[in-house]
């Protein structure tokens, strides 16, 4: 379980300054680490599938949103949305839908509902720090040390602490993938191209 202070704590520790006592405390590196705080998560966030952030919800259509071309239906894309997952036809994702679009705002597809299964940064899912794993906390305060590290410290992040934050990010997308079922992830870009730019697995183009 992660806690906003041990986060903080855990980026001054490896920065090689003075822990806060608390979240109020009045000293420069808390106010850094405040500033650069909602934006390391939603990094953070949207580099993995992370299993405690994924949600899976069934997405009606729009009355008043009319697709003008291709498609019969358009779907507001959810406020929580942050990376897609998988699109599917039916609540179980099998078998998963193959035509949909994906627009900034929209998504369009020729059924009507669509399900979507998404990295969510809703309080309830990815921003519940209560869910977070310790290796996810680890990349998470590795990522405010290298984002407040000149503010903080007067010096641009070296190299040794920027390997150190993609490390913490493989090791968590590592034990992340371990409580995941026997299934099939997304595709990566590679795969993908190799498809003509269509992602079998989500029905996304790329």
């Amino acid at each position: 379980m992660a806690a906003k202070l041990a986060l903080y704590n855990s980026a001054l520790l490896v920065l090689g300054e003075r822990k806060l006592a608390s979240l109020a405390e009045a000293r420069e590196p808390r106010r850094a680490l405040d500033d650069a705080y909602d934006d390391a998560v939603a990094y953070c966030l949207e580099a993995g599938f992370w299993n405690f952030s994924m949600r899976a919800i069934q997405a009606d259509s729009s009355a008043s949103v009319t697709p003008t071309f291709g498609y019969t239906y358009a779907f507001t894309k959810p406020s929580d949305f942050v990376r897609l997952y998988s699109y599917g036809s039916t609540e179980t994702f099998d078998p998963p839908l193959l035509t949909v679009v994906d627009e900034p705002n929209y998504w369009y597809a020729n059924v009507d509902p669509i399900y979507v299964k998404y990295v969510s940064n809703d309080t309830a899912y990815g921003m519940d720090l209560s869910l977070w794993s310790e290796s996810f906390s680890e990349y998470v305060s590795l990522r405010l040390a290298v984002k407040t590290c000149k503010r903080i410290t007067g010096a641009f992040p070296n190299d040794d602490l920027k390997k150190d934050e993609k490390r913490a990010l493989a090791i968590a997308r590592s034990k992340d993938a371990m409580d995941e079922p026997v299934g099939f992830p997304p595709r990566g870009t590679w795969a993908t191209s190799r498809l003509g730019g269509r992602d079998r697995n989500t029905g996304n183009t790329r």
